[in-house]
């Protein structure tokens, strides 16, 4: 009797499970290249970050960062200088800084 039982709820709660994973939306994700953007617009007015130029440099400086880096809120607006990729900062005369995670 022990045996039916323990099946029963073993099954039930398999068939429980089942039902919550249908329910779920998959996610996918896209591989893109850091500096490309797709269906972005040309600025984010919530963080104040140029979509499409993700790289930021001070004009009096010699390194480049992400937008997102702490150093970058440092650089006042007047002296901002945005780029699109590394390549492009690279060929500015920029060097990527090190303490901005993520940059070369």
């Amino acid at each position: 009797m022990a045996i039916i039982i323990l099946t029963a709820v073993i099954s039930f709660g398999l068939g429980r499970l089942s039902k919550i994973r249908e329910e779920k939306t998959p996610i996918t994700i896209e591989n893109t290249k850091i500096g490309e953007s797709k269906s972005l617009s040309t600025f984010d007015v919530d963080s104040g970050i140029k979509a499409d130029k993700i790289f930021v440099a001070s004009k009096n400086g010699k390194k480049y960062y992400y937008a997102w880096c702490e150093s970058a809120n440092v650089i006042k607006e007047q002296n901002r200088v945005w780029f699109s990729t590394q390549a492009e900062a690279e060929k500015a005369g920029y060097q990527p800084a090190a303490n901005c995670k993520g940059l070369k």
